[in-house]
């Protein structure tokens, strides 16, 4: 069951090493035919973010986290602890495996091997302190047949953001996740999001399967968004999704807000998100004492 914890018992044999230099996002094909069996394969995830698609899986893989993050890669309130976010999202489709997270020689699993019957899974987040060795273990089910079996996870590798952003299994406080963003967090959070959205809510809707609320958002200026997530629909307004955890209780109402967040997985999910005026005052007081970490062309 996901969650458990085993001990490591005994070395495996060692395959060959690969490494994936890259900043950006990369997918990667493996093959278990090419590998000998109870062999591991090692591999090192330099990237950001990517998939990883095991075809025929066969012995194990040993997928080492050493993102290359930049410089800025800090959590909203602006500080950068050299904490390291991972989250992995398997396909629906993840068979043929297990998925462990390994730290310090204990392995604990992520993702078990999948029936047909299977509810899909749901991603897992996880954290590494500076200095702490963690790596991903990718291990092989016994099956009659391998032809039809691809385990296929797509992974992000971040730095602290982990307070407002929590798709994982285990208990998230509710509290921390939903409160309302400080001075200092709203200015920083313009700067260091992957979207920054001026709009109103048109309406918020609830996904059960991701344990979300979806806003839906009219946006009336764009300041930067990382990809196409506020598509034009007019000559005056964009629309899109945003999510949020649902125990944060989002309701629509009137009034313009200032929203930003991170992209996880494709998808925008809810940072810091004041009323615009109430950001207008917090910029203009910050500006006159030149204390703001970067300038934003407000009204």
């Amino acid at each position: 069951e996901s969650g458990s914890v085993v001990k490591v018992d005994k070395q495996p044999v060692f395959h060959y090493s690969r490494r994936w230099l890259c900043s950006g996002c990369r997918t990667e094909t493996s093959s278990g035919l090419s590998q000998q069996q109870g062999s591991v394969e090692q591999i090192s995830l330099h990237c950001s973010e990517g998939t990883l698609d095991w075809l025929y899986p066969k012995g194990a893989l040993r997928l080492t986290l050493s993102p290359r993050l930049p410089s800025v890669a800090v959590g909203p309130s602006g500080s950068s602890s050299g904490l390291i976010t991972a989250c992995v999202k398997p396909s629906e489709q993840f068979h043929g495996a297990q998925l462990y997270l390994e730290r310090d020689g204990v392995l604990e699993l992520l993702v078990g091997d999948r029936l047909e019957s299977s509810p899909p899974p749901r991603v897992r987040c996880f954290s590494r302190l500076p200095g702490e060795r963690v790596a991903l273990f990718l291990q092989a089910t016994p099956h009659q047949d391998i032809s039809r079996r691809i385990a296929s996870f797509r992974y992000e590798l971040r730095g602290d953001w982990t307070a407002r952003l929590s798709l994982d299994s285990s208990p998230i406080s509710s509290e921390d996740a939903c409160r309302p963003c400080n001075n200092t967090e709203i200015l920083m959070a313009v700067c260091t999001s992957d979207f920054v959205v001026r709009g109103n809510i048109r309406s918020v809707d609830e996904d059960e399967n991701l344990r979300a609320a979806v806003i839906k958002v009219s946006a009336t200026r764009v300041f930067r968004q990382k990809y196409a997530l506020f598509t034009s629909n007019s000559r005056l307004s964009s629309r899109g999704e945003i999510r949020t955890l649902l125990q944060c209780g989002v309701k629509p109402g009137p009034g313009s807000f200032l929203f930003t967040g991170r992209v996880h997985f494709g998808e925008a999910w809810l940072g810091c998100a004041p009323r615009y005026k109430d950001f207008q005052r917090a910029y203009t007081i910050a500006k006159a004492a030149q204390q703001i970490p970067c300038e934003l062309p407000v009204d």
